[in-house]
Formats: structure tokens, C-alpha cells, sequence
């Protein structure tokens, strides 16, 4: 069962990943893993704290919902083998043919390679190359956790129970949301949030997949919207100028209840407004995939040149990395996707090459 505003809501999720990410290399309130030294604009830092808490956790909830519509259609063999290729191929292999660079680069900011032999500079730029990979590798892991649940569920009595959930409920979800936020979080990667990114998406899978639900969701869109805009600015107010990806910020009940508004607004404005499918918007949902593989990448060569080879006002930084790492992205993703093996190797596609 395909849905076009969940194919739209991933590909313009997407997108705004490639705009945090810029934002991101450049911060200045001491964000790590950004380019060092960097002259930060204060209006752009507050724009990763309006995007920071939900975007991801959206994207896991769609994920969990096309899980649910993919088995539709699948057998659980074939599932896995489609999720091993598409999600455990491109994360794993993928490093060693593209994302080292991100790997390299990210040590040689850092200043490791002075003190690095040589001989160990690729390997450790493979291990370390993951960047925004770390999504898809979740994701490959809940996925083979969801066929587990399947199985002890056999006559999906969880997800035929949820059905019945009505909007008070659903809104109360962030207590849950709340509570998978303070359990699974690896020390040091803070993007590894296992619990509320499994949470996030198995809410998808049981309870936003059925078509009630999201109208129930449709229903309430003008309200959550207009309480998400405000608690977008309460919340970077509040938090402005504190590290937004530590604990103390993450697993605040204010930050979990902002980001359920948040999702719950994009849910009901998409399903209304962001219905239609246009050539663009085809195109897009078909790529949106390689283009977050991709370009993250491309965009770390970009900003190390404009930090350290070029002398541009910041605000040219911005612009010229976003614009850069959109066009070469997008570039480089149709390039790639013609190349057999390597398409297999860095996007998880396999057969021959097709403009559909």
C-alpha cells in the first residue's frame, strides 16, 4: 500500500537533513564533528535546534509505517534480503568505496594525521567514515527485530489492537516516546539512540500505519501546527546556546514532548496538503535515498575547502556549501546509480540501470 505524502514527507525530511548538516558543519555552539574554527551564524545554530529533535524520529516512524506496507507485498525472506542489500549493503560496504572520505577528512581536521602511520590512514578512515550511515544501519537492525516480533505475532493481534487508539492516545505517546529517550543511548555516538529510534519506529509500524489513525491525525493538523510553531521557539529560546545532542537536553521531557508535536503536525499537514504526486515529486521520492547516502560526503570536502582554502564572509559559506552539496549530490547520485557495481556496492541497487 503506497502512501505519496509518506514518500513525500521522507524526501523533503531529507532535504532538510542536507540544510542541518551545513548548518551543523559550521556551528558555533560547540556541536562536535563540525568543521573546527568555523565562523558560525547565530540564526542558522538555531535552526538545528528547531530541526534536531524530531527529524530523525520521523524518519524512523515513516520507515516503521512503509515496513508495515512493504509486508503486504512480501514474504518475510524476501523482506530481509530487500532490507539487507538496500540498508546493510550500503552501510558496511559502501565505506570502504565512498564514505572513507568522510572518515579521512574527519581525522585530518581533527589533526590525527600527523601522528597516523601511513599504512593504517584507509582502514581508519573506513572505521570511522560512517557519518549519516548510522541511520540505515539502525534501520537494518529494527528491521530484522520487526520479523522476530512478527513471528511471536503470527495473527497480528498487536497491530489489529491498535487500531482502536484514538487521538487522546495518540497524543500520549510521547509519554512513551519520553521514556524510550532515557534507555539504549550509546556513550560518545549520541546518534545511536536505540531506544527511541526502535520506538519511534515500531509506533509507525503497529499504530500510524492504519488509515485511521491518520485521519485521526488529519483531524487535529491546524492545532498541532500552530502549537508546534510556538513550542519551535520556546524550545530554541530555552535551549539556545547548549549542547542540544547531550543527554540532558535529549531526554528532557520539553524536548520529547516538542518533537511528538512536531511529528504529529507534519503527519496530519502532509496527509492533507502534501497528497499529490507531481514528475518532480517522483523523481524525488525515488532518490531521496541516494541522496542522503550520499551527501554527506561530498558536502565535508566542500566545507574543508571553503574553510581552509578560500576566505569567503560566513554567510557565503552557507550558501555556497548548500548549493554545492545539492548539485553535486544529485550529480553524483545519477552518475553512480549507472555503474553496476558500484551502484550495488554504495546505493544497495542491483540489476541494470533504469531512469524509473
Amino acid at each position: 500500500m503506497r502512501k505519496i505524502y509518506l514518500d513525500n514527507i521522507r524526501w523533503a525530511t531529507v532535504m532538510l537533513v542536507l540544510v542541518y548538516h551545513v548548518c551543523y558543519m559550521f556551528n558555533g555552539v560547540g556541536i562536535f564533528g563540525g568543521i573546527p574554527d568555523a565562523e558560525s551564524i547565530p540564526a542558522f545554530d538555531a535552526l538545528t535546534y528547531v530541526v534536531y529533535p524530531w527529524f530523525m524520529v520521523l524518519l524512523f516512524l515513516i520507515a516503521g509505517m512503509s515496513a508495515r506496507y512493504a509486508l503486504q507485498n512480501r514474504t518475510s525472506k524476501q523482506f530481509f534480503r530487500e532490507r539487507t542489500r538496500k540498508l546493510l549493503v550500503p552501510s558496511t560496504l559502501g565505506l570502504f568505496v565512498l564514505h572513507w572520505i568522510t572518515g579521512y577528512f574527519n581525522i585530518k581536521m581533527g589533526g590525527g594525521l600527523e601522528y597516523m602511520p601511513s599504512f593504517l590512514v584507509y582502514p581508519i578512515s573506513v572505521m570511522s567514515g560512517g557519518g549519516p550511515l548510522w541511520f540505515i544501519q539502525m534501520l537494518f537492525l529494527f528491521s530484522c527485530i520487526l520479523l522476530l516480533l512478527r513471528k511471536l505475532d503470527k495473527n497480528d493481534r498487536i497491530w489489529n489492537l491498535c487500531r482502536k487508539a484514538n487521538i487522546i492516545l495518540i497524543f500520549l505517546l510521547f509519554i512513551l516516546i519520553w521514556g524510550a529517550a532515557q534507555i539504549l543511548n550509546m556513550p560518545v555516538l549520541t546518534t545511536y539512540r536505540f531506544g527511541i529510534y526502535f520506538v519511534a519506529f515500531l509506533i509507525g509500524y503497529y499504530v500510524f500505519s492504519h488509515e485511521e489513525v491518520q485521519n485521526a491525525i488529519e483531524k487535529v493538523r491546524i492545532p498541532m501546527l500552530v502549537i508546534a510553531i510556538i513550542a519551535a521557539i520556546a524550545y530554541t529560546v530555552y535551549y539556545y546556546g547548549s549542547n542540544y545532542a547531550e543527554p540532558e537536553c535529549l531526554q528532557s521531557v520539553f524536548t520529547n514532548l516538542y518533537l511528538w508535536i512536531v511529528v504529529l503536525a507534519v503527519i496530519g499537514c502532509s496527509k492533507k496538503y502534501f497528497n499529490q504526486e507531481t514528475e518532480f515529486t517522483k523523481y524525488m521520492a525515488k532518490s531521496s535515498f541516494g541522496i542522503y547516502v550520499l551527501h554527506y560526503p561530498v558536502l565535508i570536502v566542500i566545507c574543508y575547502i571553503l574553510q581552509y582554502h578560500c576566505n569567503f564572509a560566513a554567510i557565503w559559506n552557507y550558501v555556497i556549501a548548500l548549493v554545492a552539496d545539492v548539485v553535486i549530490t544529485f550529480a553524483l547520485n545519477e552518475g553512480i546509480r549507472r555503474i553496476p557495481v558500484i551502484r550495488y556496492l554504495v546505493l544497495g541497487q542491483k540489476g541494470k540501470y533504469s531512469h524509473d
